[in-house]
């Protein structure tokens, strides 16, 4: 069986996770892959109370988490040292024991140096990390060794290579997205002749809201606008009542939780979205042009920078910026998304988890 780990912290380590284990189940047949979120099962409360402010931090006071996030750079994650690691490291070891996995593949950087420390205890299978950092790679994911790294380009391979990290121990394939980006789109799901914008709000409701008045007057001439909610569907309940009341009929799509993001990106012609791991490689396996609204520091800056370097997005401050950005990609008829998504072409990887699994498949377990 194959163990795949990862933890709530954003949607990037487990969009890999998930895409990677269901390519694993589809490359290999009657394979057994488990995902497990070590951090939530091994410590529910702590977990959720953790989760719940890192969403503040990054969504409301991002300078502090700034400095967090350099801060955890020079941070000693030792597990032997930190006991707050101690029911991670017990939970991990009985997992291996119970499971007696023949690879683990971990999209977390947490767990490398949660199975170094168990090494010295027991038998530990390989371990294949996939790195959801873009371009600029955070030091803890190197802080424990790795068997294999599997990287999302070159720019990230040249920089862990640079970290201390061997050639012959990394794989470029891309950052593992859904498996339906690579399957064919429902009939219908397109809608020529007419211009789709998605809009995924991640900032304060205020933000939102100013962000819905921008895209006002592109919606007023026709332009359709879409706006998946899902977790935020509670604190942008009024904002998004009342603009919907406002606009004409048709002309808004407000959808709750949903697993078509793969299928919504690839049928609108522009996203408006934060620079998130998962989010922008899915947007670069759809070829939907961006309009990057927000950045965390630190941990997203690698991800706008690789987009925004290689004309395929836009960056926005303001809610004024972004309501101007996509009214200048649809201009035209939209010639500006036309000549972005030619460039995203050399960049778009949609099967990049099968080329994920196929790495993990060929690890051959250390004698």
């Amino acid at each position: 069986m194959i163990l795949v780990l990862t933890a709530g912290f954003g949607d990037g380590h487990n969009t890999a996770a998930a895409s990677v284990a269901d390519a694993l189940r589809r490359e290999s047949l009657g394979e057994q892959v488990l995902v497990s979120d070590l951090v939530s099962e091994a410590q529910p409360s702590i977990s959720g109370i953790l989760k719940s402010l890192y969403q503040v931090a990054i969504t409301h006071v991002p300078s502090a988490w700034k400095y967090l996030y350099k801060k955890l750079a020079k941070s000693d994650l030792d597990p032997a040292k930190n006991a707050w690691m101690r029911p991670l490291l017990t939970y991990l070891r009985q997992q291996l024991e119970t499971l007696q996995p023949r690879v683990i593949v971990s999209t977390y950087p947490l767990y490398a140096g949660l199975l170094s420390c168990l090494r010295e205890e027991m038998a530990v299978p390989p371990l294949v990390t996939v790195i959801t950092d873009s371009t600029t790679v955070h030091p803890v994911w190197l802080m424990a060794p790795s068997d294999l790294y599997c990287v999302a380009d070159l720019e990230t391979d040249d920089v862990i290579v640079e970290m201390g990290v061997k050639r012959a121990e990394t794989r470029i394939t891309g950052f593992p997205v859904s498996l339906q980006f690579i399957e064919p789109l429902p009939e219908g799901a397109l809608k020529p002749g007419v211009q789709r914008i998605l809009y995924l709000p991640s900032t304060p409701a205020k933000h939102v809201a100013a962000t819905l008045a921008a895209l006002r007057p592109l919606i007023q001439k026709g332009v359709r606008l879409t706006i998946p909610v899902g977790k935020h569907r509670s604190r942008l309940y009024h904002i998004l009542r009342h603009y919907e009341d406002s606009l004409p009929a048709g002309s808004l799509d407000i959808i709750g939780w949903t697993n078509r993001i793969p299928e919504l990106l690839r049928t609108h012609d522009v996203v408006i979205c934060k620079a998130g791991g998962a989010i922008l490689h899915e947007v670069m396996a759809a070829r939907t042009i961006p309009v990057i609204d927000y950045v965390v520091p630190g941990q997203e800056e690698g991800n706008a920078d690789y987009l925004l370097t290689r004309n395929c997005a836009l960056r926005s401050k303001t809610p004024q910026e972004t309501g101007a950005a996509v009214a200048r990609l649809l201009e035209n008829g939209g010639k500006l998304v036309r000549q972005m998504r030619e460039n995203m072409l050399p960049i778009s990887v949609p099967d990049a988890a099968i080329r994920v699994a196929h790495e993990v498949l060929a690890v051959k377990k250390t004698p």
